[in-house]
């Protein structure tokens, strides 16, 4: 395997962000390449030699390559029937080929880390506040409550090391024993000691805070309501007595110990629900995530149109000043860098041009073959495997595999995965072929749509698909079922 060919790989398999990274590390350790902040080429002067100005046209290069110029005219001219024609106008031809390719890779290709530094550039705003901030997590938040309670520095020790012991949902994640044998080396104290201060602990915001238990949760927060609402006394007794019942929905076997109406069980169920099982998660900051789509995809004039996404990576070219003192009078070692990074730059663009390529060659054939999904929803999905696709494109599985992992399209319909659109296949009783992806969603609209007073089994379901001449097994309907999160029948069953 070629170094070209190591360096597209490893282009092709990278995520959104992580392709930026990637063009600014090469940005930072290739002083030929540069970013490119106009539109138009550079203007030379009338007197440089015709060697020179190749690098007018041709050292430019679009990584966004979205849709701009040839690439978005070529992949938005659909024919008539629906197909995508192919754009073969990436290569660039207008590096010099003469260069020498017998250098080591580890000589040429320096994967440098990024700048480190955090000096403003000059005319930036620059926001200490903001940079510098750092979000609160829940012991800060009980920390800070802790200062404001008058106690005995011994009972603030205790209280330190229980807050320590708070887990981000807010739920005590040692015993009291633990705690106090950790700390009987440096205080003389007893257990209860160390329960007192939990209780105190347990009075801080939010409400629950230091549980050791989803009674103890429920039914500290249950005390902050008042206890004469219709419902409250029931809900305490359900806690206390009778939280297995509530949680495999037997609510015969509550109304018969409790001697309780059905009105009433309503009531206290309602309250019982409003509580958080996990309170700390009020205070603690959820991992935030984001969501670069490579690919847009659009329907205008009643055809679906796939661009690039054009704010991918900036776009990029050989600065043309270097690049023309390739054959210069320098010394023997200039000459010798200037070539080796030239060469370097070289396969750096073409690399993205593959990647785009690939990726714009893939995301079509997957739109092409999902023209259902974008029209009418998850219930129109096709069976799809990356056979299919690696053979329309001419590729190999593994590069499509590589290609369509970590890569998200913007549709009308929302963001997905590349990956999200290939799914296996059921046969149905015409012969035909229905895909998990479709049959998922029957599930879901089924069970969204079912009596929860008397949900449906995996049974009933599968006798409702056969119905619409889906043939699948009910193991098959289980195994769908829970990889959507749905409860089995007997603990979706609700009064409310």
């Amino acid at each position: 395997m070629t170094p070209q060919l190591q360096q597209a790989i490893r282009l092709l398999q990278l995520s959104t962000l992580d392709l930026q990274q990637e063009i600014q590390e090469a940005l930072e350790s290739n002083p030929l390449l540069e970013i490119d902040e106009s539109s138009e080429s550079y203007d030379y002067s009338e007197n440089q030699a015709e060697g020179e100005r190749e690098f007018k046209e041709g050292e430019e290069f679009s990584a966004t390559a979205s849709g701009k110029e040839a690439d978005k005219d070529s992949y938005n001219d659909q024919d008539p029937d629906g197909e995508f024609p192919s754009n073969d106008n990436w290569e660039d031809k207008n590096i010099p080929d003469d260069l020498s390719v017998d250098s080591s890779w580890d000589d040429i290709y320096t994967n440098n880390s990024m700048s480190t530094s955090s000096a403003p550039a000059e005319g930036d705003d620059f926001d200490f506040d903001t940079r510098n901030s750092k979000t609160e997590t829940l012991q800060d938040h009980l920390n800070w409550q802790l200062n404001l309670t008058p106690m005995s520095d011994g009972d603030r020790l205790i209280a330190m090391a229980i807050i320590d012991a708070i887990d981000a949902n807010g739920q005590l994640t040692l015993s009291v024993e633990s705690i106090h044998a950790g700390l009987i080396r440096e205080l003389d104290i007893d257990e209860a000691e160390v329960l007192a201060v939990l209780h105190r602990i347990q009075q801080f915001d939010p409400v629950g805070v230091g549980y050791r238990d989803l009674k103890e949760c429920l039914a500290l927060q249950l005390r902050q309501i008042d206890p004469d609402f219709p419902g409250v006394a029931i809900a305490a007794r359900i806690i206390e007595d009778h939280l297995a019942q509530l949680a495999s929905h037997d609510y015969a076997q509550i109304l018969k110990v409790l001697k309780i109406k059905e009105d009433e069980l309503k009531e206290s169920l309602k309250i019982i629900l409003s509580l958080n099982p996990k309170p700390g998660s009020e205070i603690t900051p959820s991992d935030t995530s984001y969501i670069v789509p490579d690919v847009f995809v659009t329907k205008r004039n009643g055809r679906w149109h796939v661009e690039l996404n054009p704010e991918t990576a900036p776009k990029i070219r050989v600065n043309p000043e270097y690049a023309m003192l390739v054959n210069g009078k320098g010394s023997e070692a200039d000459n010798t860098f200037i070539k080796e990074n030239l060469q370097e730059a070289r396969w750096f663009i073409k690399s993205l041009h593959s990647r785009n390529e690939t990726l714009m060659k893939v995301s079509t054939k997957i739109v092409e073959h999902q023209k259902g999904f974008l029209e009418y929803g998850e219930e129109a999905m096709k069976p799809l495997v990356l056979h299919d696709i690696a053979e329309a494109v001419g590729m190999h599985e593994s590069t499509i595999s590589r290609v369509t992992t970590q890569k998200y399209m913007h549709t009308p319909r929302g963001i997905f995965e590349l990956k999200y659109f290939f799914s296996s296949h059921v046969g149905t009783e015409g012969g035909g072929e229905c895909s998990s992806t479709a049959i998922r969603a029957l599930i879901k609209k089924l069970v969204a749509a079912e009596n929860p007073q008397k949900p449906l089994s995996d049974s009933k379901i599968t006798q409702l698909l056969s119905d619409q001449g889906i043939n699948i097994a009910r193991r098959t309907i289980a195994k769908y079922r829970e990889s959507l999160s749905i409860a089995p029948s007997n603990e979706r069953k609700r009064l409310l």
